[in-house]
């Protein structure tokens, strides 16, 4: 491979000679050789955003020439539009403002405005990562914007689509499951009827207000720490600075980016990413409830519940040939639980917002741009591969109802708790159903017992025979 020397204020390093970033890169890819994980796509979308957004405030301020301005604008595109990703090699594990991916993003644009300039890649003339790629900005700004602005690209592009289209989903099921009458289980066993629509609308409402949890953080998220600088000052830059960028921003990406209300909170704590970080938990545990729901439902398919049936979708075993399991729901509990886990990440970081700067950035951008990414594609296919196809069966679902215990419950009101328990502990002992039990007895006359145990009202408010 054929180097170029770059130098840094720490001296001289070799370079890859095709690379456009410098020595500050080149310096924390050799101090960082921790886990091989990069920034993902949107964050580096987000930071050539910035940059972006950053020289064309800088030039309007008169704060940067135009010529200097012109090469950065469209090397900061190109940063946005993904043609120099692999130009950003720097670990995710690093310094704890992010300043190591901060200074590979200027150095890319700098030594890319230089190319568009001289035909040089690299460098520092005429364009300086630092004195004009980064103008008016800190890491210590930059990177909480970019943590907000990324975030807030995945959520709305990516993460309340999914969300809504499970939503729709579940709702087409409800409608339709609408008078499917199906044993109700509570603690894993027989309840009272409950209508297979009704159980579908339960989930559909999970989903829903997953998507107003969600949605409720986003106010928060919009706020931008661009403007203040070094410790929240705003030393070195413009007064209208960060409003400009943020207004650059908002037009860009269509949301209602704005300069934070307080830039001291905004750079010395991540309280907006903890929040959201904790709806996404809570919605976590939700879905895990739904898909979890959907696999007792449909486990069998002879010896199990088997009221739902899923989509096949793949063999379900090396070794018993036609085997097929619930596999989108695995798929989409086990992402859930790395959601919980990657929350629990990000709260911890956050405690250490230590006097005026969090020094866990990284981590905190990360695991919340990768619960929003995984989230967003298992649901996705959770939604298309089973929630879409599944099936009632509802001879099966019927058939539970009438063979049920808890057929029972609505005779108590009319014949008393003791007697109805007494019917019930003959049934179980004699392997027949509530019904026969009933008639053989002569508990009541037959019409009036055959309103009273009609599955259907009891899955409505009210009390039999009454």
């Amino acid at each position: 491979m054929e180097y170029r020397i770059e130098k840094d204020s720490m001296g001289e390093l070799k370079v890859p000679a095709d690379a456009y970033y410098g020595a500050q890169t080149a310096r924390a890819v050799e101090n960082f050789p921790i886990s091989g994980l990069r920034f993902p796509r949107t964050f580096i979308q987000a930071m050539g955003a910035i940059k972006h957004a950053a020289a064309s405030v800088n030039l309007e301020l008169g704060l940067l020439d135009e010529e200097r301005a012109r090469a950065i604008l469209q090397a900061a595109e190109e940063v946005i539009e993904g043609k120099l990703d692999d130009q950003f090699v720097v670990d995710v594990f690093q310094t704890g403002s992010g300043t190591s991916t901060n200074m590979n993003t200027n150095e890319v644009i700098a030594g890319r405005a230089n190319e568009i300039l001289t035909g040089r890649r690299g460098g520092k003339e005429p364009v300086h990562p630092n004195d004009h790629v980064n103008y008016g900005q800190s890491s210590n700004d930059t990177i909480p914007t970019a943590i907000h602005v990324s975030l807030a690209v995945e959520v709305n592009e990516k993460l309340l689509p999914a969300l809504r289209h499970l939503h729709r989903a579940l709702l087409d099921k409800a409608k339709a499951w609408d008078d499917v009458v199906k044993i109700g289980r509570t603690h894993l066993m027989d309840a009272t009827p409950i209508r297979m629509g009704q159980e579908a609308s339960g989930w559909a409402r999970q989903v829903e207000l997953a998507i107003e949890r969600i949605e409720s953080t986003l106010p928060r998220v919009y706020e931008l720490a661009q403007g203040g600088t070094a410790v929240g000052t705003g030393i070195n830059t413009h007064p209208e600075f960060g409003r400009r960028v943020a207004e650059k921003l908002a037009a860009r990406f269509g949301m209602p980016f704005r300069e934070a209300t307080n830039h001291f909170e905004a750079q010395h704590s991540k309280d907006a990413a903890v929040e959201l970080a904790g709806q996404l938990a809570t919605v976590a545990t939700g879905l895990i409830k739904v898909a979890n729901d959907i696999r007792w439902l449909s486990s069998g398919p002879r010896c199990g519940i088997a009221e739902i049936k899923l989509p096949a979708v793949q063999p379900g075993s090396s070794i018993m040939p036609g085997k097929v399991n619930p596999v989108m729901a695995e798929a989409l509990m086990m992402v859930c639980t790395q959601v919980i886990g990657n929350a629990t990440t990000v709260q911890v970081a956050n405690t250490h917002g230590n006097l005026d700067l969090n020094v866990m950035m990284p981590v905190i951008a990360r695991n919340l741009l990768e619960s929003i990414t995984f989230l967003a594609n298992a649901v996705r296919v959770f939604t298309d591969k089973a929630v879409v196809g599944m099936e009632a069966d509802r001879e099966k679902a019927a058939s539970y109802v009438e063979w049920s215990l808890a057929m029972v419950t609505s005779l108590a009101p009319v014949i008393g708790y003791d007697r109805a328990a007494q019917i019930a502990k003959k049934a179980v002992a004699e392997g027949k159903t509530v019904r026969e039990v009933c008639l053989e007895e002569q508990v009541l006359p037959e019409d009036e017992l055959n309103a009273i145990l009609d599955p259907w009202k009891m899955t409505e408010p009210g009390i039999p025979g009454r």
